[in-house]
């Protein structure tokens, strides 16, 4: 006999983040990530990006307006019962981080991970500054999880470049420091161990996070992934160390054999990922 019970809502996650038109990244990997861990998603963009095939792909980038921005966030955080989760992404100007600022603020979402984007492709160096000071200042401290790649993490640890494992840990012990209670800090494939290795830190449990390398090279995606997959668990009540060792396994699938397209890198792809870890555990030293 079928039974009439329906099935429990699922947790709500919300994306703070850019478009990326191809969907290899931002907002539309943020959402598939998501689905792909039983959590519904809605977004607030904040910029809309599209790869320039006649300019070495650099990033078109285009700001959404400031009250766009809020409008967006008001209408999620009055639609939904509850917001389990949320994710800052690519935000880019100074009046965005004004905006989601304020938002942060009123609604005082729990189980905030910060993906803290310092720079996109193709923005002017020159204009970047006070935009990273300002996320720094604003943003940072009111996350739960922050998820710095290689040159985030050295910028944040104040340092100037990560070239080891020891190092990689350092500069998470320095942005813990900084205020954040749970760090972890995407290396990938780039220190050349052989493996795709994250470094998670919370003040006490200083866990490497390995898993065997697909290729040499950071794909496009993979650090949106990783940072939706650890907001998604953290939205289903999982325990920020539980949450990374997820998200690395999520992204251990997305990334093989991801996919191919006429860009000269690869992207990823959720849709292999088995919650039993059929495609790959991640590990911790």
């Amino acid at each position: 006999m079928a039974s009439n019970t329906a099935p429990a809502a699922p947790p709500i996650a919300l994306a703070i983040a850019g478009s990326e038109a191809s969907g290899g990244a931002g907002a539309q990997t943020d959402l598939k990530t998501f689905h792909q861990l039983g959590v519904f998603g809605c977004t607030a963009l904040t910029c809309i990006v599209s790869m320039d095939p006649k300019r070495n792909w650099d990033h078109r980038f285009v700001p959404v307006d400031p009250q766009v921005i809020a409008d967006q966030i008001e209408a999620c955080a009055t639609v939904h019962t509850r917001i389990d989760a949320v994710k800052i992404g690519m935000l880019g100007t100074l009046a965005t981080i004004d905006a989601v600022d304020a938002a942060l603020e009123q609604y005082q979402f729990p189980n905030l991970v910060v993906d803290p984007v310092l720079i996109c492709k193709g923005q002017e160096p020159g204009t970047t500054l006070d935009v990273d000071n300002a996320l720094r200042a604003k943003i940072l401290p009111r996350a739960k999880m922050a998820t710095p790649n290689l040159f985030e993490a050295a910028t944040l640890a104040g340092t100037d470049e990560i070239t080891s494992v020891a190092q990689l840990k350092d500069a998470a012990k320095r942005i813990y420091d900084l205020g954040v209670p749970n760090v972890l800090a995407k290396a990938g494939p780039t220190l050349g161990t052989g493996t795709a290795l994250d470094v998670f830190y919370d003040g006490e449990t200083l866990e490497v996070l390995e898993v065997p390398a697909v290729g040499t090279e950071r794909m496009h995606g993979a650090g949106c992934t990783l940072a939706a997959a650890v907001t998604a668990e953290l939205a289903k009540g999982a325990t920020p160390l539980e949450a990374a060792v997820t998200a690395k396994n999520v992204v251990s699938a997305s990334v093989n054999p991801g996919m191919h397209g006429n860009i000269p890198f690869t992207y990823v792809y959720q849709g292999f990922y088995q919650a039993d870890g059929a495609r790959g555990r991640g590990c911790a030293r």
